[in-house]
């Protein structure tokens, strides 16, 4: 396993090294890229779409800080489905990509099916949620709710 932290190595200098480019840099413009590895602005561009149009890199966000937005409660929701046909599973995808509170959901081994993670502004605001729209979609045979207290590590680079 690579160090932890560690970002991807996707540009190579003049001088035969390559750039270390992480998410910490999306902001940098192609000028100020390119000055770094000692290449013009549009080889840059070109690296950059290059490996966008791979899939290598995704599109640049700017990430919200929970607490400063009213997002103040953090929820992992294990959710056991009513059937696994693939129409089933297909409307329950369909439904957590269109809710904005689903921040991310795995597909899971064990005796539940999917895990969520969730924000919400409060706990009623949660339990709004969980009553009237998780559980209420016809897919959905039970939820179990755990509440984050605290955060310990939270990242978004990879430990390429």
């Amino acid at each position: 396993m690579r160090s932890p932290g560690r970002a991807l190595q996707i540009f190579a200098c003049h001088d035969g090294t390559s750039l270390t480019f992480g998410p910490r840099d999306a902001l940098l413009s192609h000028a100020e890229l390119a000055e770094r590895v000692g290449s013009s602005s549009t080889s840059c561009w070109q690296r950059v779409r290059s490996l966008e149009a791979t899939g290598v890199l995704g599109k640049a966000v700017r990430l919200l800080h929970p607490a400063k937005v009213n997002c103040r409660v953090n929820v992992l929701c294990s959710v056991h489905m009513r059937s696994h046909s693939g129409d089933a599973t297909a409307a329950f995808q369909v439904f957590v990509n269109e809710r904005p509170e689903i921040m991310e959901c795995y597909s899971m081994s064990g005796d539940r099916d999917h895990l969520l993670r969730m924000v919400a502004l409060d706990v009623a605001d949660y339990e709004r949620f969980l009553m009237r729209v998780l559980l209420g979609h016809p897919g959905v045979a039970t939820a179990s709710s755990h509440f984050a207290l605290s955060q310990t590590k939270y990242a978004t680079q990879l430990p390429v």
